[in-house]
């Protein structure tokens, strides 16, 4: 007596991804609700089972649907936005800002659904997330009916869904709690990267993962300069690193890991932890290549990522499939490692391990969950088929097979495609939206690049203000004789500091956008030697407010911002017309003059060389208070022995450029 099942597939080329990569030719798989009952030889199947529905699938491919390792999938919306960058000028200079305007509840929903679109149609059938709203993402992606890891994303930086890192800790808890054992979607937490958490952030969200049980998704050793900068910083590699912050105790999830040593992958292999390789996205950022041979070699479970559309710039895992294989080969030099039915598996079983539900997905296997999809290996760009050698069958689908010959796919039972037809998402509809939100986001970067400072305040920690000060500067001639004069009774003294500072200032082909200061300070110590650098930008507007008297100027226009990137990053973001570097040695007091506050510092031009400057400082914010002050500064240069000295009534910049 034969039992009753929902669907019975009939009449395929079954590869069932399992422990020995059976494969039936004829197969039939079994499916009941959403598990799969039985998979095996056709006739034997269809002696045991009667079906509501048979599908028989023409000769075509049964197997498990890609399981998609790491991505970011609201970023189909910032797909093309900014492309043929360096990474931190990608990140930093375009995709944070434009989050900040732009993600939201609405904008992350829409995302979402192009991206499942998008992946269905590739035969993705899971997928690991990281992004903002996380929990409107996964009820956008259980609505598309896909299966997925969704993580809350968790950094020191203020984020578009949380101003705090406390705030997102504390979302990504609700989002677990109210996630935990759903039928599609696994809730994790997902600080973004070593670089962009602090221990508390990395231990804090390890303990979440542990408390509720779920993955833990973090970018780790993506660049090389993110290894280079752990290990000056923190004397380590970055795997110990995060060790040492609790992180491996959790089901971790590790993106890219394309800069880890041998150590770093025993270290992983050993507590369990998952890989996703993003070889088009490490390809196009220039990241360099993954040592995933290595890594299998060491018994990592590696699983394979699009990353985010905005840096990759899609979502087709076969494209990736097939780029993990030739990468491997291309980077090893050796043409046998990563062959066609490891690089599959990677992106199914060993992807869906590597997401810590290998027992739910990622084979055609009894118990399973079913995740299918359908294959055609019969168009021209992927004809003839032969049968001698079993492993032709993965080699077809990696190296020959295209998105597009996706036909069916099924997700815990359900049809999502059907004979290429979308069953659950309207395409249209999503298009029309998303060509609006294009036009929204170009609108915005289009107004910001038109300032130098809008796009300095676009990089965030600007401080939106303008600062006036009088300023007296005379060039002299006897720099001791100041120093000496320092020691006077009428001026309290109430800091000194010794610094070198390297100045480098951009110009623009309009001046009214101001010049740009890139200013690294070295503060030196008392035995001569560097003990402290510090860097900042400085937007020094083009005009003066004008003169006070002769000899003392009202200057303004300074807007302030940290300066948290390289010099290089800087050039490659505001794109300035020229640049010059200044270099000096300055010696600054803190004094206070008849309970007046003031900065004097003197300066000794080393390049270009100029000789000696002192110059007297003084903030101010109304024109009365600046007279008083101009007549003090006068008074200070008679005390310091330079009333006569010849006045340079412009900033260095000025007078060199000129």
């Amino acid at each position: 007596m034969t039992q009753q099942i929902d669907t019975l597939f009939t009449n395929a080329l079954v590869l069932t991804m399992d422990g020995k990569l059976n494969q039936y030719d004829p197969g039939a798989v079994a499916v009941k609700g959403d598990v799969i009952l039985a998979v095996g030889p056709e006739a034997e199947i269809k002696q045991k089972y009667t079906a509501n529905e048979t599908i028989d699938c023409g000769g075509k491919v049964l197997m498990p649907g890609l399981v998609n390792a790491h991505t970011h999938v609201p970023m189909t919306l910032l797909r093309g936005l900014a492309d043929d960058l360096r990474l931190d000028v990608w990140l930093m200079g375009y995709m944070l800002p434009v989050e900040r305007e732009f993600v939201s509840p609405d904008f992350v929903r829409l995302g979402t659904q192009l991206a499942c679109a998008e992946q269905i149609r590739s035969g993705v059938t899971t997928f690991n997330d990281m992004y903002y709203f996380e929990s409107h993402i996964a009820q956008a992606t259980a609505d598309a009916g896909l299966r997925a890891v969704c993580g809350q994303t968790v950094m020191k930086y203020p984020a578009p869904d949380a101003p705090a890192f406390e705030d997102s800790l504390a979302m990504a808890r609700e989002f677990i709690k109210n996630w935990k054992d759903h039928p599609l979607i696994v809730p994790a937490v997902a600080p973004h990267a070593p670089y962009s958490c602090t221990p508390e952030i990395l231990r804090a969200a390890a303990d979440l993962a542990q408390e509720f049980d779920v993955p833990l998704h973090i970018h780790i050793s993506e660049t090389a300069f993110e290894v280079e900068t752990m290990r000056n910083e923190n004397n380590m590699p970055v795997v110990p690193y995060v060790k040492k912050q609790g992180l491996l105790e959790a089901k971790i999830i590790a993106a890219h890991c394309v800069h880890i040593d041998a150590g770093e992958m025993w270290t992983l292999q050993h507590v369990n932890a998952g890989v996703a390789h993003n070889p088009s996205s490490n390809l196009k950022l220039a990241s360099g290549f993954a040592p995933v041979q290595k890594m299998l070699e060491a018994g990592l479970n590696v699983g394979i990522g699009t990353d985010g559309p905005a840096s990759n710039n899609d979502l087709d895992m076969f494209e990736e499939v097939r780029l993990a294989s030739f990468v491997a080969k291309a980077s090893s030099n050796d043409p046998t490692v990563v062959p066609a039915a490891t690089a599959l598996l990677m992106a199914t079983r060993m992807g869906a391990q590597a997401l810590h539900i290998g027992h739910l997905t990622g084979s055609v296997e009894a118990g399973k969950r079913a995740d299918l999809i359908i294959v055609d290996t019969s168009p021209v760009h992927n004809s003839p088929r032969f049968r001698r050698d079993p492993n032709n069958a993965y080699a077809q689908l990696v190296y020959a097979s295209r998105s597009t010959d996706v036909s069916d796919v099924m997700v815990n039972g359900k049809w999502l495609m059907r004979n290429h037809q979308l069953l659950t998402l309207n395409e249209e509809e999503l298009l029309v939206e998303a060509r609006a939100m294009a036009k929204k986001i170009d609108t915005f970067l289009i107004e910001r690049e038109q300032s130098v400072l809008s796009k300095l305040i676009a990089l965030g920690g600007s401080m939106e203000q303008e600062s006036f000060e009088v300023q007296v500067k005379v060039k002299i001639t006897e720099p001791d004789l100041v120093v000496q004069e320092m020691k006077r009774p009428e001026i309290e003294i109430t800091a000194f500091k010794h610094y070198r500072q390297y100045d480098n200032y951009f110009s623009f082909d309009d001046p009214s956008q101001g010049r740009l200061r890139f200013r690294e300070d070295d503060l030196i110590n008392a035995k001569g030697e560097a003990e402290n650098v510090r860097t900042r930008l400085t937007l020094l507007g083009q005009k003066r407010e004008g003169k006070i008297g002769e000899d003392v100027l009202l200057s303004r226009s300074r807007f302030l911002a940290p300066a948290a990137h390289t010099l290089r990053f800087y050039r490659e973001y505001f794109k300035p017309k020229e640049e010059i570097s200044i270099t000096k040695d300055r010696q600054r007091w803190h004094i206070r003059y008849k309970e007046t506050e003031f900065f004097v510092n003197l300066d000794h031009m080393e390049e270009p060389k100029m000789g000696y400057f002192l110059e007297i400082k003084s903030r101010t914010w109304s024109r009365k208070d600046a007279e008083r002050k101009a007549v003090m500064a006068s008074e200070l240069l008679s005390l310091l022995g330079a009333a006569s000295a010849e006045t340079v009534a412009q900033d260095y910049i000025e007078f060199i450029g000129s």
